[in-house]
């Protein structure tokens, strides 16, 4: 049995309509990838964050093309790895990627990280827009931008990234860059919104699931939707799946938001700089 979306939509800066929550595929097994996306789709997920660096496209475009619902209610990401930057290295790796998929078009893509050491992120920007010319993406972004990677486009180039995917929870909240962003009509999305499982044990949080009746997980991700973030966390249970779905039944109060803001410590917990990270040694 599938079930109609109840997730809020964010329009995007060129007028694409994304959903505000949807699955990640992070480290979920390529064996499982297709069968927890179709899971997904039935509990009502419409929005399916993927990457090529996560090695499971195929098995997401399997998953797609045997979903309970139409094509066009779904909204699929993919990412360009940080191997494949440059003008037709990008091209290329768009292809192979569409390939996996089995799409004509896809929704959004990204590039993965800025790697500004190797400076090759304008060029790559440059296939990205010619990508959207073609018709071939719906819109196009990047992901662990800095301020100064996304001036860099915005002076540069003529396609403002529609989004910019970022680590992001309340242990970093990146209000400067969440800022930049809605002074350029950049939506904000958080990767790694439950701060790697650690904040799933914090008193505060607890304390707060417990008085909604809820887990630890859905108050962050609700957390997350009443701050206008786009995000997906990842779940790799059937179980967890749904239920980090059921946040709309409840309500955060005001004192219960600002203690969450209260947990900021300008911290990573990912520990991966995009400064200098390039993933490639």
């Amino acid at each position: 049995m599938t079930t109609t979306s109840t997730v809020p939509d964010i329009t995007l800066n060129n007028g694409v309509t994304i959903p505000q929550l949807g699955l990640g595929v992070w480290k979920i097994d390529r064996d499982r990838t297709a069968e927890m996306v179709r899971h997904a789709i039935d509990v009502g997920y419409r929005h399916i964050d993927g990457a090529a660096a996560y090695g499971n496209e195929r098995e997401l475009g399997e998953a797609i093309a045997s979903a309970s619902v139409p094509r066009d209610e779904l909204f699929i990401t993919t990412k360009l790895w940080n191997a494949d930057q440059g003008y037709d290295s990008t091209l290329a790796a768009f292809d192979a990627s569409m390939d996996k998929l089995g799409l004509d078009q896809l929704d959004l893509y990204l590039i993965h990280w800025p790697t500004p050491t190797r400076g090759l992120y304008g060029e790559t920007w440059r296939a990205f827009e010619r990508i959207l010319a073609d018709g071939r993406v719906r819109a196009i972004g990047v992901s662990n931008f800095r301020t100064e990677d996304l001036q860099h486009l915005i002076d540069a180039y003529e396609i403002v990234p529609a989004v910019n995917q970022v680590e992001l929870h309340p242990q970093f909240q990146q209000a400067e860059l969440r800022r930049f962003h809605a002074e350029h009509g950049i939506a904000t999305e958080a990767w790694s919104p439950l701060g790697h499982g650690a904040l799933l044990e914090d008193p505060t949080i607890v304390e707060i699931a417990k008085a909604h009746g809820v887990s630890p997980a859905q108050v962050l991700i609700r957390w997350h939707l009443d701050l206008g973030n786009i995000l997906f966390p990842k779940a790799s249970s059937p179980e967890r799946i749904a239920q980090n779905f059921d946040v709309f039944g409840f309500a955060l109060t005001a004192d219960e938001t600002a203690r969450i803001n209260g947990l900021e410590t300008g911290e990573r917990a990912s520990g991966l700089d995009p400064a200098t990270f390039t993933g490639l040694s």
